[in-house]
């Protein structure tokens, strides 16, 4: 048999070969479970090896049930509880705790802390938020510290009120919380 005639069977038997590996992907390709891979466990989705299904953390190769709190949810994390509270929860002693959010504020978006923040206008003064008084010629500021306010251009903080800058001929306003608030022009 020549080299050309040998051709078409050697093509017949790898279409043949090819049209069974693609009729049986499953069969082929399935990964077998691990072996010792205990109750409420799966096998994981990439590498090797099995991990706990939601609601359970391994101890000691086993796969034990989290007891999750009320106003709680479980993770899938294998460090830790294994549960987190729900949003307008906090954690207090294994349980989940409403946070108590004051009037003119609301809950923020930390585990940590409060778990509320007073709303723009207002700050934490103990467990309340309180209105911030500007004064005439102030506005609002961002910082969380200081007064929260700020005076307007040509206008410095003195005590509770913004003062004007009173700057005199030949002189220019400066931008600063110290000295006089202006500086001579040059010459």
């Amino acid at each position: 048999m020549s080299g050309y005639r040998r051709l078409p069977i050697i093509a017949l038997f790898a279409l043949t070969f090819l049209a069974l590996l693609a009729a049986a992907p499953g069969g082929v390709f399935a990964k077998a479970g691990p072996v010792g891979m205990p109750e409420n466990a799966r096998v994981k989705s990439y590498g090797s090896g099995w991990e706990c299904e939601l609601g359970y953390q391994e101890v000691k190769r086993a796969c034990v049930a989290v007891k999750v709190p009320a106003n709680a949810y479980p993770t899938n994390a294998s460090y830790g509880r294994g549960w987190e509270c729900d949003r307008g929860f906090q954690e207090a002693d294994e349980t989940c705790a409403a946070i108590k959010v004051p009037v003119n504020g609301y809950l923020a978006e930390s585990s940590y802390g409060t778990g509320w923040e007073c709303e723009r206008g207002h700050r934490v003064v103990e467990e309340t938020c309180v209105v911030i008084n500007v004064p005439a010629n102030g506005y609002l500021g961002d910082a969380s510290y200081g007064t929260g306010w700020e005076c307007e251009r040509g206008y410095r903080a003195v005590g509770k009120a913004c003062v004007a800058v009173k700057v005199p001929a030949n002189g220019y306003f400066v931008e600063a919380s110290y000295g006089l608030g202006w500086k001579c022009d040059r010459g």
